[in-house]
């Protein structure tokens, strides 16, 4: 069984991104390393490796796609993932798993969901002033939510990529949505439904979990 496992380490480990070529292959951003999925699967197993193997041909079939597919597809892609709580997943009340992290496992709740889609569109080539990690009352579960919200324009309503209903809506369909505050990398805003708000003192330095999570990310 283990000289199977390393077979199949050693597979990942040496074979390109699918479908990429090699010519090319160096204009393709690279979202997830050979060593990561070589962890996932001694960790996780083969399927784990294979998730991961996954998120980057998404990346790899929609850099050269408008925006518009490229939210589509990341946004079906992600919603594949199966839900399940921090306390239950992580044994913690509130954990911000990395892309790798949910994919390994399988498993995330929406402010994973909403990471993971953030990050692969800004590998897309999605300018990150266009989206938001935005969270949300969610009305009819009567508890705070995470979306990621994308905006054409500044001064557009925005779209929303949720993992409760998985059809891209504007905001302004989203009734059942109400806006609290939303954030990126270039600061954080008190927000609106049709905008992204008034900017907070502060910024995202007040957002422990996210900032945990940028310094995660720097490690892997």
């Amino acid at each position: 069984m283990k000289k199977w496992l390393g077979l199949e380490i050693l597979i990942f480990c040496f074979m390109p991104a699918w479908g990429v070529n090699l010519a090319t292959a160096s204009a393709i951003p690279q979202v997830v390393s050979q060593q990561e999925i070589q962890q996932a699967v001694q960790k996780y197993g083969l399927f784990a490796g294979r998730r991961l193997q996954a998120w980057q041909q998404l990346v790899n079939d929609n850099i050269n796609q408008p925006e518009a597919t490229q939210l589509k597809n990341v946004n079906d892609f992600f919603n594949e993932v199966r839900f399940i709580d921090d306390i239950d997943h992580w044994k913690q009340k509130d954990y911000w798993a990395t892309p790798v992290e949910m994919l390994s496992t399988d498993a995330g709740d929406c402010e994973d969901y909403t990471i993971a889609k953030y990050f692969t569109l800004k590998a897309l080539g999605v300018s990150e002033k266009k989206l938001y990690l935005t969270y949300v009352k969610a009305i009819r579960l009567n508890q705070a939510h995470m979306v990621l919200t994308y905006f054409t324009t500044p001064q557009s309503i925005p779209l929303v990529l949720d993992n409760i209903n998985k059809r891209i809506l504007k905001a302004t369909k989203r009734n059942d949505l109400v806006p609290v505050y939303s954030f990126n990398g270039d600061g954080l805003w008190l927000a609106k439904q049709r905008g992204k708000g008034r900017s907070v003192s502060g910024g995202t330095s007040k957002l422990k979990a996210w900032n945990n999570l940028l310094e995660r990310l720097k490690i892997q």
